[in-house]
């Protein structure tokens, strides 16, 4: 009892260490502490400015774990990723030089800008936790998670991520603007600034290991995995459902991988409430961040501005709970 209390402490020192720097992100703190605690990936999306790239950096000093930021472009290279071959004159022999992939977390910004060869390094990492330079498979350090950001504004020069390397993403984000109070709280502390509080470190690797064991034991009734599937096959029947308008805009429901996403998430949602049981309204609020990107709809939608946080919201009022 004694552990799980300062395990809860230190979880709440995490939201406090990330105060100082950041107003207004509890919620996007939350979501990239679900990804790190499931080793979940994260795909991030927002307008620019909006303190994503600020944000996993003092998470990563917080948490004392490694980061490497690699800005995506369309002339990046694998080996620019993941490390390439270099011949050593002096030994005759080729040496390996790793590249960031191989750190603890990595923010993989404006990821869609890169192309097909990159993207195929990048699944490699992430569906694999390895990388493969020349005849030899490294291991990466754990935890390992990508956080990667996807500028919606602008389009000119990037490429559609495939639809298997999105699906390796836990869940996909959306990171708005502030409410006025937190923009004028955001003033008032940043203006006067010339550079960010310092953070200290509050959660070791040990600590993150034990809070995954503690999240193990989260139960999960039959009733609410039943649940689970239930939306997971609305997304792919909707017509059963009653979702008649909505069918007519999904080319394809969400994957395998969706339900065993918010399956494992709402037992970290349930943990960070200080309960050892999932809640229905702990599936509910993630429903829309494991499924959105995953549904894939049709031309019929985009032509009449349908998107899918509409349909998921729709499917939640349709789909009831005890099947």
């Amino acid at each position: 009892m004694e552990k799980s209390e300062a395990i809860y402490k230190k979880i709440e020192a995490i939201f406090e260490e990330m105060g100082k720097v950041l107003v207004g992100q509890e919620f996007l703190v939350n979501r990239l502490l679900i990804g790190l605690f499931t080793e979940g990936h994260i795909l991030l999306e927002g307008v620019p400015g909006l303190a994503k790239t600020k944000t996993i950096n003092t998470l990563s000093k917080v948490l004392h774990l490694d980061f490497q930021r690699v800005q995506f472009t369309p002339d990046l290279l694998p080996s620019d990723l993941i490390g390439t071959m270099i011949f050593n004159q002096k030994s005759g022999n080729f040496e390996v030089k790793k590249g960031p992939i191989f750190s603890n977390l990595i923010l993989a910004d404006e990821v869609n800008r890169a192309p097909a060869k990159v993207q195929s390094a990048l699944l490699e990492a992430m569906a694999e936790k390895q990388v493969t330079l020349g005849d030899v498979s490294y291991s990466l350090d754990r935890p390992f998670l990508v956080l990667a950001t996807q500028n919606p504004v602008e389009q000119e020069g990037t490429y559609p991520l495939p639809e298997a390397q999105v699906d390796r993403f836990m869940m996909k984000v959306f990171v708005s603007y502030l409410d006025k109070k937190s923009e004028l709280n955001m003033l008032r502390k940043i203006a006067n600034q010339n550079e960010d509080p310092k953070v200290n470190q509050v959660i070791t690797r040990s600590d993150i290991e034990d809070i995954k064991e503690m999240i193990s034991k989260v139960s999960i009734s039959d009733m609410l995995e039943r649940y689970i599937v239930e939306l997971v096959f609305a997304t792919r029947n909707p017509e059963e459902y009653g979702l008649k308008e909505e069918a007519k805009y999904i080319q394809f429901g969400v994957s395998p991988r969706a339900g065993i996403a918010l399956h494992k998430a709402a037992k970290v949602l349930a943990f960070f409430d200080k309960r050892d049981y999932v809640l229905p309204e702990d599936i509910k609020a993630l429903v829309s961040d494991v499924f959105n990107h995953r549904i894939i709809l049709n031309y019929e939608a985009e032509a009449d501005g349908v998107n899918t946080r509409e349909i998921i919201t729709n499917m939640l009022k349709k789909v009831a709970i005890g099947g």
